[in-house]
């Protein structure tokens, strides 16, 4: 898994376009998860998830995954588990303190985030602390749902109520 996942961070821009392309269709999809119910589809597409993604990044499932951001560099994988940016403990080579076998988590983001389009800008932003309750939900339902969010109930106006009251507006009538 180690050596597919630096892979992939090696070809972010390659994964950036696909993703790009992935998330279009997936999003577009939201009227068959919603006819289905996205509580009813949670399992099978997590399950296709953790695989698929758990093969390219060796993603953990965090529920919220930022890998567009993070160069392609899952920052789960980080054994501290760190969201926005390296410890401070990085070694002179660029390898973790706490797995010294291992590089560094967010030195192969910044790497991978180099060579995508918007992944200059995207490494930059502050991530939200984890929420541990979506651990082992997918995120791709969770993009989809994000970005099709449910249309605002109509305010009805009482219409009893504006017809018994006199309209402000109206002149009273002369004797």
């Amino acid at each position: 898994m180690y050596a597919v996942r630096r892979w992939s961070v090696r070809h972010a821009r390659g994964m950036e376009i696909f993703y790009a392309a992935f998330e279009k269709a997936f999003v577009a999809l939201h009227p068959v998860w919603n006819w289905i119910g996205y509580e009813r589809v949670e399992k099978p597409v997590a399950a296709f998830e953790k695989v698929a993604k758990g093969l390219l990044f060796d993603c953990k499932m965090c529920g919220q995954c930022a890998l567009s951001s993070t160069g392609m560099s899952c920052s789960m994988n980080c054994p501290k588990n760190i969201r926005n940016g390296p410890c401070g403990g990085v070694r002179a080579n660029g390898h973790c303190e706490v797995k010294p076998e291992m590089r560094c988590v967010w030195v192969e983001a910044f790497a991978g985030s180099e060579r995508m389009v918007e992944g200059k800008k995207a490494i930059r932003i502050v991530q939200l602390p984890v929420d541990r309750r979506l651990e082992g939900r997918s995120s791709w339902l969770k993009v989809a749902r994000d970005k099709n969010p449910p249309p605002p109930k109509p305010v009805a106006a009482p219409a009893a109520a504006a017809a018994v009251a006199p309209s402000a507006t109206s002149t009273p009538k002369a004797p």
